[in-house]
This record gives structure tokens, C-alpha cells and sequence, in this order.
């Protein structure tokens, strides 16, 4: 019997609706960064408290999102009563998402996106090379490249985790695919998504010039250290809050 969102309790509901409100928002900064193209791409959210996450449906207009559109889902991948229609179905990179968030439990976010210039260096399958301090800042070393894998099952989501678990960067390169990021929530992802699509395309144009000098290893964590600990400004609770 299928999970029904108007059975669950009044402030799990509440947390389902305030998460589709942020994904279905934090989808427009896909096209607005130039990430995506017509439908591709998702954001993904954790349920705060449930074993639920918030997703796109699949092949609908970046347009046409609200918060009502969202679909929901269970950690298998699965669809529940959300109260949308049936023929919203959850992104085709579900199984993915789900994956993620069942091996990874401190992952609260996750995006996919087409964005050029991180696919060309995925259809080269060629790990971003750490080459500039933003690099380090945001992803402790280089962005690494995850196996290939066919879209449908869970092939995708297990790369994913194979590659970052250990590893200090919110992204991955799937091989002949495209970048995937996680964060501890979705505006982290999307933040992620963002900021390898720009590290992608100056290091190739770099590369153009001549050959990137590469940061040294203690440096890289230095800067890392800096940017995740000590940068930025810190929220009511005290957390850091990186710019």
C-alpha cells in the first residue's frame, strides 16, 4: 500500500510543503546559470525528520514548476499519494537521488545538470584538474570522474557514492553523462552545480593557453580548510554560512 502524504503527521506535511516550496525554486537558477537546456536536469531535497525527498517530475518545463508539481518520494525511489497527478512522474534520475540519500546520510541535497562544459570534461572522462584557489575552496582537490553507468536503475547512484564517499568534493563527473553534486541541502547542490560548471570552463579555457600550474597539496588544504571553517559569515545558530 502506498505511503499518503495527507495521512502523515501536521508537521511532517508541513516539512514536505516548505521542501517542495525550496526545490521548485531552486530549480530556476538551473537555466538562470546556464546548466541546463529544455527539461533536463533535477533538484532533489531531503524531508527533514522522514525518510522522504522532494524531486522534479520528469520532462516538465522549467516554466510550468511550482510547488505543487513536486513529487515526492520514499528512500526506495518510489512515488507515494503526494496529491499530484498521476501522470507526474519523478525524474528519470530518481533511482540516483534515492541511492544517494540511502548510502549517504548526511547528504540532504542532490542536482544533476547538462551544463557544457563540466559534460565535455565527463565525455573525456577527465577528472577538473585543482588549479585554482576557488577549487580548493569548494571542492578540497580535484572534481573526480565516476564510472559510466545506464540511466534506470540505481547503476548511477552507486557511482556516485562510490567515487565521493572519502572524498572532499560535492561533485562528480559521470563518465559520457555529466555532473552530479550534493550538498547538505539543495541550495548547496545547486550552489556546487553552479560553481563546477565555472571552475570546467576556466580550466579548459586555461588549458588553451598552455599547461594549468597545478596548486600544491598542503595549499589545497589549507585553502580548503579556510573556506569551509573560518570564510564567510556565520547564521543565528553559529554554523558558518560560506559565501
Amino acid at each position: 500500500m502506498r505511503l499518503r502524504l495527507d495521512e502523515l503527521d501536521a508537521d511532517v506535511r508541513q516539512r514536505v510543503a516548505d521542501t517542495r516550496a525550496r526545490v521548485a525554486a531552486l530549480h530556476a537558477e538551473l537555466p538562470r546559470n546556464g546548466l541546463v537546456v529544455w527539461t533536463a536536469g533535477n533538484v532533489s531535497e531531503r524531508v527533514a525528520g522522514a525518510d522522504l525527498f522532494v524531486i522534479k517530475p520528469s520532462g516538465v518545463s522549467y516554466d510550468e514548476l511550482d510547488a505543487a508539481s513536486m513529487v515526492v518520494c520514499d528512500l526506495d525511489g518510489g512515488k507515494i499519494d503526494d496529491g499530484t497527478s498521476a501522470r507526474l512522474q519523478p525524474s528519470s534520475d530518481t533511482a540516483a537521488h534515492a541511492y544517494v540519500y540511502r548510502h549517504m546520510p548526511e547528504v540532504g541535497g542532490v542536482v544533476h545538470t547538462h551544463s557544457p562544459y563540466a559534460c565535455a570534461w565527463a565525455a573525456r572522462a577527465e577528472p577538473v584538474p585543482c588549479v585554482l584557489t576557488a577549487m580548493a575552496d569548494e571542492f578540497g582537490g580535484d572534481i573526480p570522474v565516476g564510472p559510466f553507468a545506464l540511466i534506470g536503475d540505481d547503476s548511477i547512484g552507486r557511482g556516485i557514492v562510490d567515487t565521493l564517499r572519502g572524498s572532499n568534493s560535492p561533485a562528480v563527473l559521470m563518465q559520457n553523462h555529466g555532473p552530479f553534486t550534493i550538498g547538505k541541502d539543495a541550495k548547496a547542490a545547486v550552489k556546487a552545480a553552479v560553481m563546477c560548471e565555472d571552475v570546467a570552463r576556466t580550466v579548459h579555457l586555461a588549458r588553451q593557453l598552455g599547461e594549468p600550474v597545478p596548486i600544491p597539496a598542503g595549499d589545497i588544504a589549507a585553502l580548503y580548510d579556510r573556506y569551509q571553517n573560518v570564510y564567510g559569515q556565520r547564521d543565528d545558530e553559529g554554523e558558518e554560512q560560506p559565501a
